[in-house]
């Protein structure tokens, strides 16, 4: 089942940001400090980055789920996008019907 894994959100300075949307959003730092979660387990992830855009990070069980739901949502009007994808890469850019980025990623690789 597709879940909304983590926001990514572009800022220009991420230790500042952390700070404000840690103590806004009652989250705290994961193991990458770039990375903030709900204390309580419950929610999507906010990753703060200074050189990516801001986009929604889709989550599937495995590679199987991730094929089939990247065929849905092409199915409902979303477009692939061409991307330099590392040779290990776990996810699969795609934007919606106005142009909006997103990704949907393995999480079990």
């Amino acid at each position: 089942m597709l879940r909304i894994g983590a926001i990514v959100l572009h800022v220009s300075d991420t230790d500042r940001a952390g700070r404000f949307w840690a103590g806004a959003l009652g989250y705290q730092h994961a193991d990458d400090s770039d990375f903030l979660e709900p204390v309580d387990g419950a929610g999507p992830r906010l990753h703060l980055d200074d050189t990516d855009r801001t986009h929604l990070d889709l989550w599937t069980a495995d590679a199987a789920e991730q094929q089939a739901e990247v065929e849905r949502l092409v199915s409902l009007g979303a477009t692939r996008v061409e991307w330099d994808y590392p040779d290990d890469a776990d996810f699969v850019v795609l934007a919606d019907p106005s142009g909006t980025l997103f990704c949907i990623i393995d999480k079990s690789a």
